[in-house]
């Protein structure tokens, strides 16, 4: 995993954290409905890292395989061919 990628992974984790705790800190009041997207927001980052930006430049460019464009970065990153074992 590179420095980057964990940047992005614990970015997402503080969002989902400090969004979870000021959840609970506001419990009952309406505030809560602010806080809860942002927390939504925050876990595909820390699943997935930087690989969430990608995708979405991917799908601002209006791109229709989005899915075959990360493989295909990731496998070119990676070295690999096609089937996987450089081949």
């Amino acid at each position: 995993m590179t420095r980057r990628d964990l940047q992005w992974k614990a970015g997402g984790f503080t969002l989902t954290a400090i969004s979870c705790a000021l959840c609970t800190a506001v419990d009952g009041s309406p505030l809560m409905i602010v806080f809860f997207p942002l927390a939504l927001l925050g876990l595909p980052l820390m699943i997935h890292g930087k690989r969430v930006g990608q995708m979405f430049r991917a799908e601002r460019r209006g791109h229709s395989h989005t899915v075959d464009m990360v493989h295909t970065a990731r496998v070119r990153r990676r070295g690999q061919g096609v089937d996987g074992f450089g081949q």
